[in-house]
């Protein structure tokens, strides 16, 4: 039973569409898996497609966060932070404001490509008011730039593994699934604690037990 294409593009552009307006979704997982079959050619799924699908999601789902962020401002990931504490602690909070602050719409950019920035790109812009043009500029360049990318790379890639697998057994792709989700699991503990040490070497200015004496 094969996969209907626009199935496929409708679940890419949705999943991407959601995380990047700032629910915790695997966006990344999701457009390199579509782009995977769509190395399959009896599948019949475009990368060109998938591609464009993950950009109108990306680039959808930031303004729309934007638009919350600017609506809610800061208060509301005080909130997100109390209910999904994993994605939108304090330190996470505190190291996506520091790299907005430093680095401004590069980091709307930036943040396409990093798990971190991804979820928060869209509402803290529109909360630290970021000007709509720079913001729509950068959050446009870097949905298609990552979503191009991504879909392509994958794409050749998956063409070389589906060559390599039909001379090898299955065992290779099984170990190559498990390298993939250790290196993901690897590169989130290690932003988990890139996120803590700057909340530790960042204290608020509350949290001072002298102050107010």
């Amino acid at each position: 039973m094969s996969i209907p294409p626009l199935a496929v593009y409708l679940i890419v552009g949705f999943v991407i569409g959601l995380e990047s307006l700032g629910v915790p979704l695997p966006g990344e997982i999701t457009l390199v898996s579509a782009a995977l079959l769509s190395s399959r050619h009896e599948l019949a799924v475009s990368p060109v497609w998938i591609a464009v699908a993950a950009s109108v999601g990306a680039i959808g789902g930031d303004t729309i966060g934007y638009l919350i962020g600017r609506r809610w401002g800061m208060p509301l990931f005080a909130r997100l932070g109390r209910r999904f504490p994993k994605h939108f602690g304090p330190s996470h909070v505190a190291l996506a404001e520091h790299m907005f602050t430093k680095y401004g719409a590069w980091a709307v950019f930036l943040g396409r490509f990093i798990a971190l920035l991804r979820i928060f790109a869209g509402p803290l812009a529109g909360a630290l008011r970021m000007p709509y043009r720079r913001f729509l500029a950068a959050n446009a360049a870097g949905g298609i730039v990552w979503a191009s990318g991504t879909t392509f790379v994958v794409y050749q890639l998956g063409i070389v593994a589906e060559r390599w697998l039909a001379r090898s057994s299955w065992i290779g792709l099984g170990l190559a699934v498990v390298a993939g989700l250790a290196i993901g699991l690897v590169l989130k503990r290690r932003t988990q604690r890139f996120a803590d040490q700057h909340a530790a070497a960042n204290p608020p200015a509350d949290s001072n037990p002298d102050a107010g004496h």
